[in-house]
């Protein structure tokens, strides 16, 4: 995920290597027009070394791209994994199979990025607070109770395995700009007075 994600003038003062590492990460993310990312993806039933590596992977893609967030299905993985890294300081957090158990009433508009979707923002509205039950890598049980920005991620890389994209989550007119922006490879941003912006790319 990229709830809003560096910008163009942010990443022109990306240092070059740092840029070259984004690029690279970026070129290993589907995008939108793939077929993978509005197809769910399966449930896992095998842990161990290999998904322990592959879930080190999709941190690593996640972290040199900027983002909080990454799904298997923007690598073109089918399965249910998902990480996350919702802030600097936070540590990254692989969830297997991953379930969304309960959402709070209370909702929020935010603007939200996406890695598959280079170069567009849209408001999204979703529950603040989230709990989430799945799996580590290890094949544990694992629930995670979420609020703000880290609610936000959970969500979103869940969408992504059940094959929704935020175009899918944001009202008619931002949709539309959006999908034009993305036929024509320029950006598109919703008016900055509707919502209040996160700032990240999940």
């Amino acid at each position: 995920m990229n709830p809003e994600g560096p910008g163009d003038d942010a990443v022109a003062e990306l240092d070059a290597q740092t840029r070259e590492r984004r690029d690279a990460a970026l070129a290993q993310v589907r995008t939108f027009g793939d077929p993978v990312l509005k197809s769910p993806a399966a449930n896992l039933a095998s842990f161990g070394p290999e998904l322990e590596r592959e879930a080190a992977h999709m941190v690593s893609i996640m972290r040199d791209a900027l983002g909080v967030g990454l799904a298997a299905t923007q690598l073109g993985i089918m399965h249910r994994l998902l990480v996350m890294q919702a802030g600097l300081d936070a540590t990254p957090t692989a969830i297997v199979n991953p379930e969304l158990e309960w959402l709070s009433d209370e909702l929020a508009i935010a603007v939200e990025g996406c890695l598959s979707l280079p170069g567009v923002t849209v408001d999204v509205e979703r529950p603040l607070y989230a709990r989430v039950r799945g799996r580590d890598v290890h094949g544990e049980p694992l629930l995670v109770e979420a609020s703000g920005l880290e609610a936000r991620v959970l969500q979103h890389e869940i969408d992504h395995l059940d094959g929704v994209l935020i175009l899918d989550r944001t009202e008619r007119e931002q949709r539309k700009g959006a999908l034009q922006a993305l036929r024509e490879g320029t950006t598109y941003r919703p008016p900055s007075d509707e919502a209040d912006e996160a700032d990240e790319e999940v």
